[in-house]
């Protein structure tokens, strides 16, 4: 299993995560992908993400924070899967020296994300 978080928004209006997993050998219908890199030291303020996507983290390590406090940090290899469109939002800052180097894979609407919450 590929580690992954799920940024969502809930029935409250609010951006949440959930660690969990992509399951393996699984087809998600995608509709494009593109490359992005931001620079060292660089972070965002509170936003929300337009477009449900895998975000593949290739080089860089983030620290996420939603405005209720939940946070979690991506490391290279791990796929954060965005659909906090709405809402409160959530905040990201580069917490090494390197730029953030990703893929960003656009989910086609309705497709089945292949999401497994880990439980424990």
């Amino acid at each position: 299993m590929i580690k992954a978080f799920w940024l969502y928004t809930g029935p409250d209006g609010n951006s949440h995560v959930q660690r969990g997993s992509i399951a393996d050998h699984s087809l998600v219908e995608t509709d494009s992908a593109f490359f992005k890199e931001t620079p060292a030291y660089s972070s965002s303020d509170w936003h929300n993400d337009p477009l449900a996507q895998y975000v593949i983290t290739i080089a860089g390590i983030l620290e996420f924070a939603t405005q209720r406090g939940e946070s979690f940090t991506i490391h290279p290899g791990d796929i954060l899967l965005m659909m906090d469109h709405y809402g409160s939002g959530h905040k990201w800052r580069l917490t090494n020296d390197e730029p953030w180097k990703r893929v960003c894979v656009v989910l086609r609407a309705g497709a089945d994300i292949q999401f497994v919450p880990d439980l424990s």
